[in-house]
């Protein structure tokens, strides 16, 4: 089976880096050779890898009614995520935020298991990475219908940062319902996005779809002059929190 690294030039033969065309969109290139996993294999491949029950993740999930909450009858599968990742067809495909977790692309595992949704997680998964996780499952199932991976080519086109995309409006309704749920304290970056949830600022779903450039431009530009001017309210809200990168004030 071929590897594709996030850097190397994408298979399709656009000329443009593979995290910059077709990562998370795979499905969509044509199977040349015969080494190359077909759609079938890749799926088979993946709902046979080990479940696992690592940190809270099977608590969270057997917590969520998802048919009454999104009107879908989907389940979550929880899959090792270092397994997953071994997967030739997978070397340079993780995608998403942080390397604990990684919804995996539900075109890979529709015709191989069409009743669950598959996340990757490591052993030592966090609460707020749970969270995330799930909030984009229930962002695809009863939200913007965006699946997190999959919006870089988009963002490249645009220019725009691939976060403003992968973090709608909607998924900001549902991470904060999760995290108000499990009780969850978020890392710096949810933090920032449930932020800007509150300030009605995340791009939406609708919008994204129907990829009007001028609309998501100004959006986006929109939510980077917000934080650039609040800077401050930002560091203050984010300073004790997990993932911090900024400066913080010498202890007195």
């Amino acid at each position: 089976m071929i590897r594709v690294g996030r850097n190397d030039p994408c298979p399709c033969g656009s000329g443009k880096k593979f995290k910059k065309c077709h990562m998370g969109r795979e499905h969509e290139l044509p199977l040349e050779t015969s080494e190359e996993p077909s759609l079938e294999e890749m799926g088979a491949n993946i709902v046979s890898l080990p479940r696992v029950s690592y940190g809270r993740s099977i608590e969270m999930a057997d917590a969520l009614d998802i048919r009454m909450l999104t009107g879908r009858s989907m389940g979550i599968t929880w899959v090792d995520l270092e397994a997953y990742a071994d997967l030739s067809f997978e070397s340079g495909g993780l995608s998403g935020r942080g390397e604990g977790a990684v919804l995996v692309n539900i075109h890979k595992t529709l015709n191989a298991d069409p009743h669950n949704l598959y996340i990757a997680v490591s052993r030592d998964i966090e609460d707020g990475t749970l969270v995330h996780q799930l909030a984009h499952a229930l962002d695809f199932l009863g939200g913007s219908k965006l699946f997190p991976g999959t919006l870089e080519p988009l963002a490249y086109e645009l220019n725009i940062p691939v976060e403003h995309l992968e973090h709608p409006e909607e998924f900001g309704y549902w991470q904060d319902f999760l995290m108000r749920k499990f009780s969850v304290r978020p890392d710096a970056d949810d933090a920032i996005i449930a932020y800007l949830y509150r300030q009605q600022l995340l791009l939406k779903g609708r919008e994204i779809h129907e990829k009007n450039a001028f609309i998501l431009k100004s959006k986006s530009e929109r939510i980077l002059q917000h934080l650039s001017g609040h800077s401050e309210e930002v560091d203050a809200l984010i300073r004790e929190l997990p993932g911090y990168i900024g400066k913080r004030p010498a202890a007195r």
